[in-house]
């Protein structure tokens, strides 16, 4: 008998008003979920951008450190053979120095040795 009851209320159109309601409130959420979508979606693009600035941004620094980088690299290396010029030129130079040490030290022993015998002789 309930079951009849049920149903001559959905045909009449009792309980329809219910059904009506609900279809509403899913519309509305609905409509909700998807400004909520097309919310969140602006927020992600706008935060994507934000990080592919940064990357970019980021990735011309690096570049450019880079850059900065090599020069100094080559400036070193530059520095370097002209330190390892300047070495063979002070060694050459101390070889140089040394020979003419060592000729001035054999003539003033010679030098020496003639005013020695010079003296002996008068």
């Amino acid at each position: 008998m309930k079951k009849m009851v049920k149903r001559a209320q959905t045909k009449t159109g009792k309980m329809g008003g219910k059904k009506a309601a609900g279809g509403r409130l899913k519309k509305d959420q609905v409509a909700e979920l998807k400004q909520e979508m097309a919310k969140t979606k602006r927020q992600s693009s706008v935060r994507i951008k934000d990080l592919e600035t940064r990357l970019k941004e980021m990735t011309e620094q690096l570049q450019r450190k880079d850059v900065e980088l090599a020069r100094l690299r080559d400036e070193i290396e530059y520095k370097n053979k002209q330190l390892a010029s300047k070495e063979l030129e002070m060694e050459s130079y101390t070889k140089v120095t040394e020979e003419k040490i060592f000729q001035l030290e054999a003539k003033i022993k010679e030098l020496g040795q003639k005013a020695g015998g010079s003296s002996a002789e008068v």
